[in-house]
């Protein structure tokens, strides 16, 4: 008996011991946001032509929810899109407060966006963002409001009490930078202190339960989410998402993708300038190196591009997340020598600013001229490089990257638009202004003016929220200057984590001496060469703020522009099918027999997918047989191996086939499958209505 006493003893101290250490309680979640994948156009490389054409992978919101024993609260979110919209995070916030009141705000939510350039776009609610998209898309904007919102419920139902830990480690051969030029441009002394061009390092937060149960991993890393380039026509969700796929398969076994409790992330960074083709541009045509400055090619060598790893952009894709993902797992085990993870303690706190960024006035050290100088915003404007496009996606007509002279042409279209004043051409010198975007006021704002600017601090970690796609250099600034401003006014030295493209986006942000250079990211910076000027003088201040506790003003809030959105997107008008067929017909059906690493191809008569986004569902599903009774799912729409694309085969009738490919990778266990198909169609007199189709089985033979 007295034994049994010590062991039951023992068992309760050990209980208290381990709620002694959890310091928070933290949650994570995941939704699906994946838009209307066909007919709508993709967000990020700004191509008319890039409209979507089926899926190739999902895209999701991936939340975590941090409290501290005061109950201070904070929420982050990265979701599969191109960047973040206010309109999206204030309806986000509204359905929020409708379910938990005021728990969660505009001051302690941040919400950012992984950079995917092949997800529907149509959500910024700025012309400038939405004119490739033809306009404001609500089927959009609702699908991702609803996913972002339920991510975070979803974290908050699942907070429990536990603990968080940091560990970092480096990452090569996954990133370079695309405008090397530029970043030559920052003083010798300052790129001396680093011994790469663009940030090698992926940070990781990792949540646990307070029996040491692994929860969720966050991961930054500073990489563009375009090995997928402007020729891709499937949603996905790229380099980082495929990265997330992988690290969710190993923590949830047997689990579909977008399933189970273990929710993994990579999360963007200080990517501006920061490519995921670490091959390098080259001209198209003859293979011959690109002009270092302008990236151009001579006559007849065609276009630009940079290449990634692979042999092609989806094998570049898996290339680069599975370097992700490795780096992420390597932390993750324990026994691993990458394993450097230090607890993360301390309060929660946050701070958040609007800045209206054209009348902001201040003062800052100027590293050109070596003194403390005046600095203010100017109206944005677009410079005539940001037309030239990048080496991830040239431009269009023969603009230049480095263009720091105007073309009388080209001013008479601008000013036929709207011109700048005087005041805007000296305000954005030397960028010779190609959209006056701060001027443009029809139908409603092309560009925002009002930034939103955000800290959240958990423990000693403390995540800066920008706007922005912030190059290299000017992260490794923002980071030092938060560091020591926290150090001055706190007394710790944080980890300091730059979350880019989160809770509106401004487009870029440049040092002071890669604006000179005038190359895309340059011409891209919308408020002049002081914006990252400016954004240090903000941060510096909210930093300073927060650790002293002390509150800011709200600033001036964004303008509400819900009710006068343009949308030249056309719905849904009707379905129909050829006679003797009906919705579902299995049009090609798969061949009796497959080996490992061939392609099963059908096809279906189908409606239109717009009819259902089947979100949180899948439009198909692979299955195999378990007895004569059973059949078991082992790939959906949102699985790597797997494509679905859709195309109309009359327009005026409405008839569209749906073709699913499935890569049979040497994971694929052997036996009997079968492809089922689900979808809706419209008719022509009103309502929608399903349908389903279901192939013949066939095998799968060992390998």
């Amino acid at each position: 008996m007295a034994n049994a006493n010590i062991i039951l003893s023992l068992v309760i101290l050990g209980s208290l011991c381990s709620l002694a250490n959890a310091v928070y309680k933290v949650g994570v979640g995941r939704a699906d946001i994946t838009g209307p994948p066909v007919e709508i156009n993709f967000m990020g490389y700004a191509n008319i032509k890039q409209v979507g054409e089926g899926l190739h992978t999902r895209v999701f919101a991936r939340a975590f929810v941090v409290e501290d024993e005061k109950g201070n609260r904070v929420a982050f979110v990265s979701a599969d899109c191109g960047m973040m919209g206010y309109g999206l995070k204030r309806e986000v916030i509204k359905r929020l407060q409708a379910r938990y009141g005021n728990i969660y705000h505009t001051d302690n939510v941040a919400i950012s966006g992984t950079h995917t350039h092949g997800a529907p776009g149509g959500f910024l609610m700025h012309l400038l963002y939405d004119i490739s998209i033809l306009g404001f898309v609500p089927q959009t904007f609702e699908v991702m409001a609803q996913g972002l919102y339920l991510s975070i419920k979803r974290a908050t139902d699942n907070m429990v009490d536990g603990r968080i830990f940091l560990a970092t480690t480096t990452v090569l051969n996954a990133n370079i930078n695309r405008s090397p030029t530029s970043y030559l441009r920052n003083p010798e002394e300052e790129r001396a202190q680093y011994e790469h061009d663009v940030d090698k390092t992926l940070t990781q937060l990792r949540f646990v339960d307070t029996q040491n149960n692994l929860l969720g991993a966050f991961n930054w890393f500073a990489v563009h989410a375009t090995s997928m380039n402007n020729t891709n026509k499937l949603v996905t969700s790229d380099n980082v998402g495929y990265a997330a796929l992988l690290l969710e398969k190993e923590y949830n076994p047997n689990k579909m993708p977008g399933k189970g409790k273990f929710v993994g992330s990579f999360c963007s960074s200080n990517l501006g300038d920061v490519s995921p083709n670490i091959m390098g541009p080259k001209c198209s045509i003859s293979g011959n190196e690109c002009d270092l400055l302008s990236s151009t090619c001579p006559s007849g060598e065609g276009e630009c591009f940079a290449s990634g790893p692979g042999r092609d952009m989806v094998e570049s894709t898996q290339i680069i997340g599975q370097r992700l993902a490795e780096a992420a797992l390597n932390l993750l085990n324990e026994q691993s020598q990458e394993s450097t993870a230090r607890e993360v303690t301390g309060d929660v706190r946050f701070i958040h600013q609007f800045v209206d960024m054209p009348n902001y006035n201040g003062s800052a050290y100027n590293p050109l001229s070596r003194k403390l100088d005046k600095i203010r915003g100017c109206q944005p404007a677009m410079g005539y490089s940001f037309a030239a496009g990048t080496t991830d996606g040239p431009g269009a007509f023969s603009f230049e990257q480095g263009t720091t002279t105007d073309n009388a042409m080209w001013n008479f279209v601008r000013d036929f638009i709207v011109p700048p004043t005087q005041e805007d051409v000296k305000c954005h010198e030397p960028k010779p202004i190609l959209l006056a975007t701060g001027r443009a006021t029809f139908p409603y704002e092309w560009q925002p003016k009002i930034v939103s600017d955000q800290l959240l601090k958990i423990g000693d970690v403390i995540i800066a929220a920008v706007p922005c796609e912030f190059t290299t250099m000017a992260g490794r600034r923002l980071r030092n200057q938060i560091r020591a401003a926290a150090s001055a006014s706190g007394g710790i030295e944080p980890t300091v984590i730059i979350a880019g493209l989160t809770n509106i986006y401004t487009s870029y942000t440049v040092t002071p001496e890669e604006y000179q250079a005038q190359r895309y990211e340059a011409a891209s910076t919308i408020f002049g060469p002081h914006t990252h000027s400016i954004y240090m003088d903000v941060f510096e201040r909210l930093t300073k703020a927060m650790m002293r506790n002390e509150t800011v003003d709200a600033g001036p809030s964004p303008p509400y522009m819900n009710d006068v959105m343009l949308s030249l997107n056309t719905g849904v008008l009707f379905d129909g099918h050829p006679i003797g067929t009906d919705f579902g017909y299995v049009k090609t059906q798969p061949n009796k027999e497959y080996g490992i690493n061939e392609t099963v191809h059908v096809s279906y008569i189908s409606g239109n997918p717009r009819n259902n986004l089947f979100t949180e569902k899948t439009y198909f599903t692979i299955e195999r047989k378990i007895n004569e009774d059973r059949w078991k799912v082992t790939y959906t729409d949102a699985s790597w191996e797997t494509k679905m694309i859709w195309h109309r085969t009359n327009i005026i009738l409405g008839f569209s086939e749906v073709s699913i490919y499935w890569n049979i990778s040497p994971q694929t266990l052997p036996g009997e499958y079968r492809i089922r198909h689900s979808g809706e169609y419209k008719y022509i007199l009103g309502g929608k209505y399903p349908y389903e189709g279901l192939t013949q089985s066939f095998i799968v033979k060992e390998d």
